[in-house]
């Protein structure tokens, strides 16, 4: 089979990816997913990452990585939920709509990323929304993405947005207009329109699934890609495993790498491009020494406070919860709105851990029910839960091989706590989190804290955050765009040495942005189409 471009991964950069290059019927794709089609109730329905989350066996729509051993927490191996369906990580999300700060991408570009400022990327956002509040300087009403208000706000919620108040923190109706600092609601990626209201948007939903049917697209599921093919240095196909049998596939113009920040750069090193003497151990033969790939790891690492209430305003484990939830299931298959409607990460705040600060450097997400481990131990009754993570985060780690098996899971190791600045920020961090949760109306709810009760000083506080601390899922940074010697792609995201070989999605971000990644991510793949239509009329 042959076609005109090959796109690798169909996770929230594949879908926009597959969609925006399929619109000129005279370029045919083939878009290759290694889970489903991304369809079933536990995508559709918000309350559904409860289920697809932890990773328990058999899994759903998720690869749930680990990582290596984390000397920084305790020798633990961390928790990687990743997204394996059409839609990807944006199938089982929180479906937070976050962009992040204008200093963000002002800052990739002083980096040597050429058309990647702020006002050069906002474009790319504004095409992809369709935002409930209609057009204006920060959102459009004309794209696919559906980003709507919350259905149903609990009003726990409510109660923490007011406490936050009470504590000087300003009320912002907008995490992505003229600035992010304050405390809110956050917006969401659902649909907010017509018989789908409610129900998540994930990019598939978006993008993909309306287009499924142009006859010049071709979507594989249940396909796993074991390498990319080289002629010389330039890539001319894939190889992919499906029902047990190894098939090729040729793109006559270029491959599209869209795996993530994990999955993009394991198939780059099993393919033979990265650092040549980290690939020539496990028997791969150089194509080409890229010493980046894999490396600049940059994750957001989270601390949860978690509170029992007797309070029937959150998700609950027994009899009284799951009679709730299932009055809000109906409610739900009604009319969208309810508990189940919930992103459960209903509220948040972008504060300042030092007064003067110029802008946020740590972000909040309230939950509306208790997230212990990744909801992989749970809590009888009901219960609520206020995370905190460090917005740039100074430990970098990376992504290598174990083995050159390509249905080995990658060698994820982010390094967690590795640069002492990071702790001494997320236990600022913990401390106004709890003042948060002390300070009424929301700590009226409180009827007891669970494990963090006894803890009164900074060392108390950090061997919590040793003990528990993990990913809130933004891991990116693996495939850096840029212009220094560990940059793996240019700013048009072609891998540098390489020809018809290029990478889109979150791995590309040269600094992690601050904030939820999913919406970055969107738009990466939206300036990237854009830039291939480009080149491919030029041809």
């Amino acid at each position: 089979m042959k076609f005109d471009y090959v796109i690798v991964g169909a996770g929230s950069a594949g879908c926009v990816l597959a969609s925006r290059l399929s619109e000129d019927p005279n370029i045919h794709i083939c878009l290759i997913e290694a889970g489903g089609k991304g369809k079933s109730i536990f995508v559709r329905a918000p309350a559904g990452v409860v289920a697809m989350m932890p990773g328990r066996h058999p899994r759903i729509n998720n690869w749930a990585f680990e990582t290596v051993p984390q000397p920084a927490l305790n020798g633990r191996r961390g928790y990687q939920p990743r997204g394996k369906a059409l839609g990807g990580s944006s199938a089982i999300n929180a479906m937070l709509y976050v962009r992040g700060q204008r200093e963000d991408y002002d800052g990739w570009a002083e980096l040597g990323c050429e058309g990647w400022s702020f006002d050069e990327v906002l474009p790319y956002f504004l095409r992809a929304e369709n935002n409930i509040r209609g057009d204006g300087p920060f959102h459009s009403s004309s794209g696919p993405l559906n980003v709507s208000e919350q259905q149903s706000p609990s009003e726990i919620t409510e109660a923490f947005v007011e406490a936050a108040q009470c504590l000087q923190i300003p009320y912002n109706s907008d995490f992505n207009g003229a600035h992010q600092d304050g405390v809110g609601l956050y917006q969401v990626t659902q649909f907010h329109e017509h018989e789908r209201r409610g129900e998540r948007c994930s990019a598939a939903a978006a993008y993909l699934h309306p287009v499924m049917d142009r006859p010049n697209l071709t979507v594989i599921t249940h396909a796993q890609v074991t390498r990319v093919r080289f002629d010389g240095k330039r890539a001319v196909g894939v190889d992919y495993r499906r029902k047990g049998k190894i098939i090729s596939v040729d793109a006559g113009r270029e491959v599209l790498l869209s795996g993530g920040a994990f999955n993009s750069p394991q198939l780059l090193l099993l393919s033979g491009v990265g650092p040549a003497a980290e690939i020539a151990p496990h028997g791969i033969e150089p194509i080409h020494d890229l010493p980046g790939v894999g490396k600049n790891l940059q994750d957001h690492l989270d601390f949860i406070l978690a509170y029992k209430t007797k309070r029937p305003v959150t998700f609950g484990i027994g009899p009284r919860g799951g009679l709730q939830l299932l009055k809000s299931m109906l409610q739900w298959r009604r009319d969208g709105s309810g508990m189940i409607a919930s992103p459960m990460a209903e509220g948040g705040a972008f504060i300042h851990s030092t007064p003067g600060l110029t802008r946020p450097d740590l972000q909040l997400h309230f939950v509306i029910s208790i997230v212990d481990d990744h909801a992989r131990k749970l809590h009888s009754g009901f219960g609520y839960s206020c995370h905190v993570c460090v917005l740039r985060p100074h430990s970098m780690g990376d992504v290598m091989l174990d083995n050159a098996n390509p249905f080995s899971p990658p060698r994820i190791d982010p390094k967690f706590l590795s640069d002492e600045r990071d702790l001494n920020l997320l236990v600022k961090g913990v401390r106004i989190m709890r003042e948060i949760m002390e300070t009424s109306p929301i700590k009226e709810y409180k009827t007891e804290e669970i494990y963090t009760a006894d803890a009164k000083t900074d060392e108390d506080l950090v061997a919590h955050i040793r003990a528990r601390a993990d990913t809130i899922y933004h891991p990116v940074g693996t495939c850096k765009m840029g212009v220094d010697d560990m940059a793996v792609v240019d700013s048009q995201l072609r891998v540098h040495g390489m020809d018809g070989l290029r990478v889109v999605d979150a791995s590309v971000m040269p600094t992690l942005v601050s904030g939820n990644t999913n919406a970055p991510t969107i738009m990466i793949a939206e300036k990237a189409s854009e830039m291939i239509l480009k080149a491919h009329e030029k041809a």
